[in-house]
């Protein structure tokens, strides 16, 4: 039996059919917003193939001119890490990312299904990790610039891959885990609902109105204080608070998340201070990275710790100089479906949508007021940040209090006991 027909991988029986095919057509309809004519490219790990298969037969159903899969797998990649010689964990295809940014430039959507195990390489070598993934963010620069410059639509959503269901729930057989985590992420993604499309537009008019009052502030900083935490994040020059659905550069409405809980904007890259600590463990690239706790000064991490995890934090920290400064701060209540699930996801794409978050790294240049027609140096002068990574890890909980601090010095609560204030 080849690897990628592992009976473990696809869990039929333990899936709702009619909830997977709604989440792909969700996907197509609401998520990326597809255009009739318009090409997809879709990664996903080969355990997603049920939903892959769904996803193209939604696509080409909305007149989509041709839909390009790639899959992964677990065992390939751990393959490297076991007989790869050194000089392998420097490489990453970067003919590939050439022509995927061609893709993209060409106006075709990207859609990327997330469900490996978050644990896959928590056994390996931090240094090889580390400089995989800085070879792999180096080769994908042509690409992320599309996607982090929101040029097409894309969207991120999941598959409850048997690997990833026994992480998060790992008293369960394989079979009850895998459909526990399918109803979580049917119940996150909306798909539980009688109408998924319609209770999403409810949705983003939620989203929109948080975004609106925030964009009406025009707050110079926020203010985050909680346990192990007092962090001023000053807000980039000209930033543009954003949530929910919103137009790429294409011109297409998209949702670039489902789920999503988020209102997010761009801080200044040169006027973060003090000292945070995550209150949930952060899953990078098949490592667990769990109480991490980084000191700022003039917008940099200056000191880095982590009781789990940390040579792989570090060597994150160390991919260039924009991966010790912020590209993003988002705004999530505690009480979001995702948090009141009690679910711990060990999956960014969730566990983002639990808690208020930071990103180190890349800044979206959508979260500038017109930043469609800034250029790369005027989104630099306004604070923007640019590197090579983008890792969001979570900050917020039910004890955190968020305060919007204007110019003149004046404060607004924005955020009390982990909710709106």
């Amino acid at each position: 039996m080849t690897v990628h027909q592992r009976p473990q991988d696809q869990r039929p029986s333990a899936i709702d059919p009619a909830k997977l095919d709604k989440l792909a057509e969700v996907a197509i309809r609401v998520g990326l917003n597809l255009q009739p004519g318009q090409d997809l490219f879709l990664t996903a790990p080969v355990a997603a193939l049920p939903l892959v298969r769904l996803i193209a037969a939604h696509a080409y159903k909305a007149g989509a001119g041709i839909v390009t899969p790639m899959l992964a797998d677990e065992e390939v990649t751990l393959a490297r890490y076991r007989f790869a010689p050194d000089a392998s964990f420097d490489k990453a295809p970067a003919w590939l990312y050439k022509g995927v940014a061609e893709a993209f430039s060409a106006n075709t959507a990207r859609l990327a299904i997330v469900g490996d195990n978050p644990m896959l390489l928590a056994n390996e070598d931090p240094a090889k990790v580390g400089r995989a993934s800085k070879a792999n963010s180096l080769a994908y620069q042509p690409a992320l610039e599309k996607i982090a410059g929101f040029d097409i639509n894309w969207n991120i959503l999941a598959y409850p891959s048997a690997a990833w269901a026994k992480q998060v729930f790992p008293d369960d057989a394989e079979e009850v885990a895998v459909g526990k985590l399918a109803e979580a992420i049917f119940s996150a993604s909306r798909i539980d609902q009688a109408d998924p499309v319609a209770a999403w537009a409810a949705h983003n008019a939620a989203l929109r109105t948080r975004r609106d009052w925030l964009n009406g502030q025009r707050f110079a900083s926020l203010h985050f204080t909680g346990p192990g935490t007092d962090l001023t994040v000053g807000l980039a020059d000209g930033h543009d608070w954003q949530g929910g659905a919103s137009p790429a550069k294409n011109g297409i409405v998209c949702n670039p998340n489902i789920p999503t809980e988020e209102v997010f904007t761009t801080p200044h890259a040169r006027r973060v201070e003090g000292h945070v600590s995550s209150t949930k463990p952060l899953s990078y690239q098949g490592s667990l990275i769990d109480q991490i706790q980084v000191r700022f000064e003039g917008g940099r991490i200056v000191e880095a710790k982590a009781s789990r995890g940390e040579a792989v934090l570090n060597k994150v920290l160390d991919t260039d100089d924009g991966s010790r400064r912020l590209g993003e701060v988002a705004l999530v209540p505690n009480s979001s479906p995702i948090s009141k699930s009690g679910i711990l996801f060990y999956n960014t794409l969730f566990d983002e949508n639990a808690s208020c978050h930071i990103a180190l790294g890349q800044c979206y240049s959508k979260c500038f007021v017109d930043g469609a027609s800034l250029t790369p140096e005027q989104i630099a002068a306004q604070g923007g940040n640019k590197s090579l990574i983008h890792i969001d890890w979570m900050i917020g909980s039910g004890e955190v209090d968020i305060d919007g601090v204007y110019e003149d010095g004046r404060r607004v609560p924005v955020f009390r006991k982990g909710e709106w204030a």
